[in-house]
């Protein structure tokens, strides 16, 4: 055969192929592009430098300095102790909640339990986060201190266990990082769905999409009622042994 035919034949071949490969990408192309979102274009923020640095669409609510975005029920100043970058319960001063309220958010919380330790179980280094003022996340000394589960550090109170204790030493800081999804309710006030809730104690994950089953009390158990957006409170537990210390306190709306 003459080698000028083969050699055109060839080019052929390849020409036809190469117009069928690209044919069918072009097909694909198009098929993908059917299931291609371009909007909304999610909104560029500048995240911390660490994970526990807020990112630039936070609400700083504690920075070390004051108290200026809390106060007590009754509207007056929140009188925990601001000393050395934290914020300290002071005994019977009451719980401070935030003047902002909320809905569904991220939250970053960082505190440290008291030394030196005093007094076991619940009576040890006692305080609590309030979502919407009504849902607690416990804080509690859990290091080498025993109490019922569903009332330990990291548990929503009397209602989840925390999948693991993942407590550090009195005296050493610790985190929380959560995310909360705020009960929705129907016109009429009743249910139509729950709150959930994440938490992460230290980086480690504690609390996994959490369906909660209501407010949160020590005794019995509450139903929910309608609500809209509330505040953070931080709980002032009025015994001896439990001055817990927050810091770093930072909130994104979602």
């Amino acid at each position: 055969m003459n080698k000028k035919i083969l050699i055109t034949g060839c080019a052929i071949v390849v020409t036809t192929f190469s117009f069928a490969q690209n044919s069918r990408q072009d097909s694909l192309a198009k098929e993908a592009a059917k299931t291609e979102v371009w909007t909304p274009v999610p909104t560029i923020i500048a995240p911390g430098k660490t994970a526990a640095d807020a990112p630039s669409d936070a609400v700083v609510l504690f920075d070390g300095t004051n108290s200026d975005q809390w106060q007590l029920e009754d509207g007056s100043p929140a009188k925990f102790e601001i000393k050395d970058g934290a914020m300290t319960v002071v005994k019977k001063s009451g719980s401070p909640k935030t003047k902002k309220q909320f809905t569904d958010f991220q939250l970053h919380l960082e505190w440290k339990e008291p030394l030196p330790v005093k007094n076991n179980g619940q009576s040890r280094g006692n305080s609590g986060v309030f979502m919407q003022e009504l849902y607690e996340l416990q804080v509690l000394d859990s290091y080498d201190n025993i109490t019922y589960p569903n009332g330990q550090c990291g548990a929503i109170y009397k209602q989840s266990i925390p999948l693991v204790n993942a407590c550090r030493k009195p005296g050493e800081w610790q985190s929380y990082d959560v995310i909360w999804t705020a009960p929705k309710f129907n016109a009429d006030g009743s249910l139509q769905a729950a709150a959930r809730v994440t938490v992460l104690q230290n980086g480690v994950l504690i609390q996994n999409n959490f369906e909660v089953k209501g407010p949160t009390g020590w005794i019995g158990k509450e139903p929910y009622k309608s609500h809209g957006p509330k505040s953070l409170m931080l709980q002032d537990h009025g015994d001896d042994g439990n001055p817990v210390s927050f810091r770093n306190i930072w909130i994104r709306p979602l």
